[in-house]
């Protein structure tokens, strides 16, 4: 009877020593990277690239690790609210693919860049009561150096059509950070059509007054410029095509055309990285 106690005994210790194991090894990435569905389709892996190419710089160490969270169909609001339907672009499982993000950096899960929210030891981001954003950071589940929030394309409506909309949204971001978390609000690459592109300029002015009456705690790069426009207004090349060579993706540009992008803002992310993280060696 002593020995089967002292067997279970062991046991238990080794269940516990495996969990805390496991714990250890949800390692935060010093940069965390969320955002929607353009990184999922081909900029999460351009970020990895380009961040890595500025350590040793930018007030990056040479040293930093990069992990990238892409979620379909998600918004700020998305990121934001903590009700079940507010937050169900992040949360639900697709019902189709049963998959609804894509993982890169230290936090891919292999050849396959794609995962759930909500499954997987790394992705706990669905909690009652509390947003995907807060949970991110609940009880120090990530505690990254910075945190770059790149999105847009859910929200231009809703930025395009209202400013105080969009200082709500800003505002909301801000509050679920954790006090003095340095971060960089990103919007998105420019779209392939010129009417999706002039609605994205009108929603990119108003978050961007938005983050700037909210406060300073964020730096804002702009994903629309005219060097970016340039690149990717009407050019058939930076996105994915039909065998006829038509357009059929006008809303996510191509992991070689999201590596273009982040060469054109280079400059404007280093600047914005020096601002957030200029202390560090």
């Amino acid at each position: 009877m002593k020995n089967r106690v002292a067997a279970l005994a062991i046991a238990a210790m080794g269940l516990f020593l495996h969990g805390t194991a496991i714990a250890q090894t949800q390692t935060s990435p010093d940069i965390l990277v969320l955002g929607d569905s353009q990184l999922s389709f081909g900029a999460g892996e351009a970020f990895v690239t380009i961040l890595e190419e500025l350590r040793g710089a930018c007030g990056l160490s040479r040293d930093t690790t990069v992990g990238v969270i892409g979620v379909r169909s998600s918004s700020l609001q998305s990121w934001t609210s903590s009700g079940r339907s507010a937050k169900g672009a992040i949360c639900d499982i697709d019902p189709k693919w049963k998959v609804n993000a894509g993982a890169y950096g230290v936090l891919s899960q292999g050849a396959n860049p794609y995962v759930q929210i909500g499954q997987g030891e790394r992705f706990q981001f669905c909690h009652d009561g509390l947003s995907p954003l807060q949970a991110v950071f609940n009880e120090g589940y990530y505690q990254p150096k910075l945190l770059i929030m790149f999105l847009m394309g859910n929200a231009t409506r809703r930025w395009a059509a209202s400013a105080e909309d969009a200082l709500q949204d800003a505002r909301a971001f801000i509050a679920d950070l954790p006090v003095d978390q340095p971060c960089i609000f990103m919007t998105s690459a420019p779209t392939y059509g010129e009417k999706s592109v002039r609605l994205r300029q009108v929603a990119q002015a108003n978050i961007e007054a938005a983050f700037a009456t909210a406060g300073g705690q964020c730096s804002f790069v702009a994903g629309l410029t005219p060097e970016t426009i340039r690149e990717n207004l009407g050019n058939a090349a930076n996105f994915r095509r039909s065998a006829s060579g038509r357009v059929k993706d006008p809303l996510h540009p191509t992991e070689s055309a999201a590596h273009r992008f982040l060469t054109l803002q280079r400059d404007a992310l280093c600047a914005a990285l020096s601002a957030q993280l200029g202390h560090e060696k």
